[in-house]
C-alpha cells in the first residue's frame, strides 16, 4: 500500500497543478464570451475578464483593455475577484500538499513507536504530514469551487441574454467563449484533485486508529530465587 499511496498523492499534485494552469490560462485568455455579426462577416468580438479584443478572419487581432474598473459589469468584476482567489487558493494548496506527499523527506516524527515509523502503509504516515495532505485537500475544493462561481454565473447570464425575446432576432448576441470551457475544466480537475487527497488522508487516519499496537517486548536481566534455604542470585534475559 506503501507505493500505492505514493502514486496516488503524485497523481494528485500533478492534476492540482494542471487544474491550477487551466485555471490561469481561463483568467487571462479574452474568450470569456465572443460575439460575431452578419452585417460585418471578417470580424468577430472577442470579451475577457482584463480586456475586450476584435479577430479578423485575416489573422489580425487587435485588443484593448478596459478604461475603467467601476464601469465593468458586475459578472466582470466578480469573475476577476473569484478567478484570482481560486488562483491563489489553488496555488496555496499545492504548496502545502508537496510537504505532506510520502515520498517527500519532511515533517516526519522520529519516535519509537510513533508516528514517524515507515512500515510500507498509510498507518506509517506522520500526523504532521496527514495534516498536510488534509489541509491541501481542502484548499484544492476550495479553489475548484471558487473557479466553477464565475465561469458558471457568465455562462448562465449568457444564456438567459441569448434567448431574451424582447431583444430582435437582428440584434447580435454574446456566446460562450474558449475561456469558459477552460474554466469548466479547471474547477472540475481542481476539484477533483481536492477530494483524492482529502481521501487519502482519511484513508490513512483510519487505517491507522484500526491498527493493532504493537507490544513492547520488557527484559528482565536479574532474578532471585532460593532453593534449598540457600539464597541464589543468576542472571539470564527473559521476555515476557
Amino acid at each position: 500500500m506503501g507505493a500505492c499511496g505514493r502514486a496516488t498523492e503524485l497523481l494528485a499534485v500533478c492534476v492540482l497543478l494542471g487544474g491550477w494552469l487551466c485555471a490561469l490560462a481561463s483568467t487571462i485568455l479574452p474568450h470569456w464570451l465572443s460575439m460575431s455579426t452578419e452585417l460585418l462577416a471578417i470580424e468577430s468580438y472577442q470579451l475577457g475578464l482584463w480586456e475586450a479584443c476584435v479577430v479578423q478572419d485575416i489573422g489580425g487581432m487587435e485588443c484593448r483593455p478596459y478604461d475603467s474598473l467601476l464601469g465593468l459589469s458586475h459578472e466582470l468584476k466578480l469573475g476577476r475577484v473569484l478567478m484570482c482567489a481560486s488562483l491563489a487558493t489553488g496555488m496555496l494548496g499545492v504548496l502545502v500538499t508537496v510537504p505532506g506527499m510520502q515520498m517527500v523527506n519532511s515533517c516526519r516524527e522520529d519516535r519509537d513507536g510513533g508516528d514517524g515509523g515507515d512500515d510500507g502503509g498509510d498507518g506509517g504516515r506522520p500526523r504532521a504530514k496527514r495534516a498536510l495532505l488534509m489541509l491541501g485537500g481542502v484548499l484544492g475544493l476550495v479553489s475548484g469551487v471558487l473557479c466553477l462561481i464565475p465561469v458558471s454565473y457568465v455562462a448562465h447570464l449568457a444564456v438567459l441574454r441569448y434567448f431574451d425575446e424582447a431583444v430582435p432576432a437582428v440584434v447580435p448576441r454574446w456566446e460562450f467563449g474558449d475561456a469558459l470551457f477552460c474554466g469548466w475544466a479547471a474547477g472540475v480537475l481542481l476539484g477533483a484533485a481536492g477530494g483524492l487527497l482529502v481521501a487519502t488522508a482519511g484513508l490513512g487516519a483510519c487505517r491507522r486508529r484500526h491498527r493493532r499496537p504493537r507490544p513492547r517486548p520488557r527484559l528482565r536481566y536479574r532474578y532471585e530465587a532460593q532453593q534449598g534455604g540457600e539464597l541464589t542470585t543468576g542472571k539470564r534475559s527473559e521476555y515476557v
